[in-house]
C-alpha cells in the first residue's frame, strides 16, 4: 500500500458539499482515506475572483500508481462539473491536486510529484502542517511546520468552522 496525499478545492457552487461529494467518489476508487484535515477558507491565488475557495488536506492508502491517481482525479473533477479553460488559474467547482505519493520524486509532462507550488501557497500548507506537521518533503527536506513558517505567502488562510 501506498499513502497519497491530496489537496481539493473548490469556490464554485455549493463548496463544502462538492468537497464531501469528491472524498466519497475517491474512496470508492482511490482507497481509504486515513487522515483529513479541517476545511479552510482562502482567498484565490494566482487569479483574481470575489469567490473564497474552500480546501482539504486528504491522506489515503492505495494500491493505484500516480499517473492512476492524476487521472481519477481529472475524471472526479469533471463528474463534478470542472471546466478547464487553457488560460491558466480560474474559479472552479472542483479542483484535485496530487501533492505526494510516498516520497517520491517524479516529474514529467503530466505529472510532477511533489507538487511543484504546494511550497509557495499558505492555502496547501495550513491544512498540511495540521495533519502531518513533521512530514518531510522529499525535496527540500524540511517538515510541512518547516515550509509554513517560512511561507510569504499573506493570503488569508482561516479554518472553517463547523
Amino acid at each position: 500500500m501506498h499513502k497519497t496525499v491530496l489537496l481539493l478545492g473548490s469556490n464554485l457552487g455549493n463548496s463544502k458539499a462538492l468537497i464531501l461529494k469528491a472524498k466519497n467518489l475517491l474512496e470508492v476508487d482511490l482507497g481509504t482515506c486515513i487522515l483529513s484535515s479541517s476545511i479552510y477558507i482562502s482567498e484565490a491565488w494566482g487569479f483574481e475572483t470575489n469567490n473564497s475557495f474552500l480546501n482539504q488536506v486528504l491522506v489515503f492508502e492505495t494500491d493505484l500508481k500516480p499517473k492512476e491517481i492524476l487521472y481519477l482525479a481529472l475524471d472526479i473533477e469533471t463528474k463534478l462539473g470542472r471546466e478547464r479553460s487553457s488560460e491558466g488559474y480560474s474559479s472552479r467547482t472542483m479542483d484535485i491536486d496530487l501533492l505526494f505519493y510516498d516520497q517520491e520524486i517524479m516529474k514529467d509532462e503530466e505529472l510532477e510529484i511533489p507538487h511543484p507550488k504546494l511550497h509557495l501557497r499558505r492555502f496547501t500548507l495550513e491544512p498540511l502542517s495540521e495533519i502531518m506537521p513533521e512530514f518531510i518533503h522529499p525535496v527540500f527536506q524540511k517538515t510541512m511546520h518547516k515550509l509554513l513558517v517560512n511561507c510569504t505567502d499573506n493570503l488569508s488562510v482561516t479554518k472553517l468552522k463547523n
